[in-house]
This record gives C-alpha cells, structure tokens and sequence, in this order.
C-alpha cells in the first residue's frame, strides 16, 4: 500500500502529526522501538509553562492552551493540565538577568508578574532567605498529564486509520519515481511524502534520505527523585526555576523532582544518568532550598534536541522533494505538541499556516529548514 505520508518516529512529535494528518490522508508512522513515545517524551518534567523557552517554543505553547483546556470529545477522559503555577528564583547577583527575563516574556505576549523575595518564601517555605533576591511568577504553568496526552493522540489516530509500526527501524530508505519507498524487517513501505519525526536521530534519518545535516544537538538532561523533608506536604507548591536555568524543582507524587538543568552533549541513544551530575542537581538544590537528601529515590535522563538557533525545524527540504522536517523541539515537545503538530500538518499538506500562530508570529519562513542552507557540512 502506498499512503500520502509515512513518519518516522512516534515520540510525542510524530504521533500529535499522525493524529493531525490521518482524517485527511493514508498515514503510516515508523518507530524503531517496542512501543510510542519510548525516549524524550516518556521522560519530560511534564511542566504546561508559556514563560518557558526561546521565543518560538513561547508563542507554540500559547496557542496550544487552548487544546490542552479543551481537548476534542472522547480525546481524554483525564483532564490534560492540573494546577502548578512556575517561579523563577534569582540571587542578588541575577537581579538583572531576572528583570530582562520578565520584560522580554511580557513583550512577547506572555504573562509573568514580579515577586518580591518574601513572596517567593510564602509559596515555597523552604527556600533559603539568604540565597533568593527576588522572583517572578508565572500563574499559568501547569502540570501535564503527558501519557494522557500521548495515548489521546494515538487512540484518535488510530480510529482516523493511522497505522502504527513498532519495533520496525528503517533497513533502506530510497525515493523512486517521486515515491518514498523504505524497507523495514518482514515489509517494504511506500509514501508520496516522508516526515522526519525523529527527534535525536533527526540528523541520521534526513542523510539517509539524501538531505543535508541540519546540525542538530542531543544534549542529555538529568532528573532525579528525593523526598521532602519530614512532615512537610509540597504538593502545593510552583515549579521553581533558576532564572540562569542552572536547576529546577517541582512536586511530583508526594516527592521532589530536582534537575540541574544540565545540557551535555551526546550522542543519539538510549540515554541515562551520571552520578556527577545527579551531585550536582543536589547541591544546587540544597543550596537554594533547607533540603537534606539522604537518599535519591530514582533518577534519570533524556535526550533535548536542538536545531542551531534553539527553535523547532518545520517544513520541507530545499533540495529533497517529498522530504519534510519535524524537528528541534528541544525539551518543550509536549507542552507544544498541539500547536507544533497543526502548524506542521497544514505545512505538510501545502497549506497557509493556521491563523492563530501567524497571529503569534510563526511564520512558515521562521521555522524552516532553508533557514540553515550551506551552514551545515
């Protein structure tokens, strides 16, 4: 069978696409491992927050909101996003960095009111008085319930006619007579036109099919689970960012969820935790919060890949027909799957960019790949 768009990868990008694109077209959707949604996406810190990221990943949050407080009928039965609100800390020496931050989420449209330290401690006890200047608040960060998420988007795929392909890695990948035509264990599969949803192996696949390196980055990020000191209930507290992104914390299930917000270069791969950076999240954290860690409860990591200007690579390849880009989003994949997947699904199918992402600023042109012709070897 040949179908109008085979994607490969069905992380939280390749799957929101295939749930955009299956009502209209045959869609088929390629994923090396045993199961959707193995590697980045089952591994984010789940945070819905407009004030966080670069510029574009900002503006595909704000138009995603709206899907996640209103997801179609049937999509969910769990309630997407939850209450959790995200505060950024600054020591005295971060003051300015912290009031630049503000000013420049403001004029991008998002919202983000300044605190003063004594605030900050209101909301999160612990932090030590000596370490935070100042703060600011971002009341419309969220938890994301991410599985609900992912397995909304497959179910509604699926009934749409997607057919998912696990455990099936691309053996050959050719383009023949205007045809994609790619080979996987026990089946050759045919389609007008290929996306590249593979999130840390977007590079690998785009050489395969005969496009240029893009350039981009997997940089592993490490997370880790400790619990809050005796008798003291954090469920109620924001997500905490340092406003130089040196560390995070946030609630989750009873417990703390620290990250030194570390941004290694690796390679494509199955990633886990160093035991140097998994000190490292505890000392920052310690350092801002009276927290003793005697224990690290879990601890993991992931893959956030970037394209060289940290935004999103949307759209069709320059010198490879059929060929279309779906990568770069970094560690904001899920709070911007909504909008991501509807602005890449009207582009994949030669449409205008929806009217409510123009309205932010996303124009097919900010996004694409051409933006990076000749710069990669």
């Amino acid at each position: 069978m040949t179908y109008d768009f085979l994607i490969i990868g069905a992380g939280i990008a390749g799957v929101s696409l295939a749930y955009e694109l299956a009502p209209q077209a045959r869609v088929c959707v390629l994923e090396a491992e045993e199961r959707p949604g193995t590697q980045a996406t089952a591994r984010s810190a789940a945070l819905f927050a407009p004030s966080y990221g670069g510029p574009e990943f900002r503006a595909l949050t704000r138009a995603s909101r709206a899907f996640f407080l209103g997801p179609p009928a049937g999509f969910s039965e769990t309630k997407l996003l939850a209450p959790r609100g995200c505060m950024y800390i600054a020591r005295a020496d971060q003051t300015a960095r912290l009031e630049s931050m503000v000013a420049g989420i403001r004029r991008s449209g998002g919202t983000m009111a300044s605190i003063a330290a004594e605030d900050a401690k209101a909301r999160v006890p612990l932090l030590r008085q000596s370490y935070v200047a100042a703060a600011a608040y971002d009341s419309d960060a969220m938890d994301i319930e991410v599985d609900a998420l992912l397995q909304g988007f497959l179910r509604a795929a699926r009934a749409a006619g997607a057919l998912f392909k696990t455990s099936s890695r691309p053996l050959s990948i050719q383009r023949q007579s205007g045809i994609w035509r790619v080979s996987v264990e026990g089946a050759e599969l045919s389609a007008a036109i290929l996306i590249n949803a593979a999130g840390a192996w977007a590079d690998q696949v785009g050489m395969a099919c005969g496009a240029r390196e893009m350039g981009f980055r997997p940089l592993r990020r490490t997370a880790l689970l400790v619990d809050p000191p005796p008798g003291i209930n954090v469920a109620g507290w924001p997500a905490v960012i340092d406003v130089d992104e040196e560390f995070y914390f946030k609630p989750d299930a009873g417990r703390l969820l620290l990250s030194p917000a570390d941004e290694t270069p690796d390679v494509p791969r199955d990633a886990y935790p160093d035991d140097l950076d998994v000190a490292i999240a505890v000392d920052r954290v310690q350092a801002a919060l009276d927290l003793d860690v005697q224990r690290v409860s879990h601890s993991w990591a992931g893959l956030r890949t970037f394209s060289k200007d940290r935004a999103p690579v949307i759209g069709f390849d320059a010198d490879v027909p059929g060929f279309f880009w779906c990568a770069g989003q970094g560690g904001y994949g899920i709070q911007t799957a909504p909008a991501l997947a509807r602005f890449a699904a009207a582009l994949a199918r030669g449409e205008a960019v929806p009217a409510d992402m123009l309205a932010e600023d996303l124009s097919a042109a900010r996004l694409a790949p051409q933006r990076f012709a000749g710069a990669a070897t």
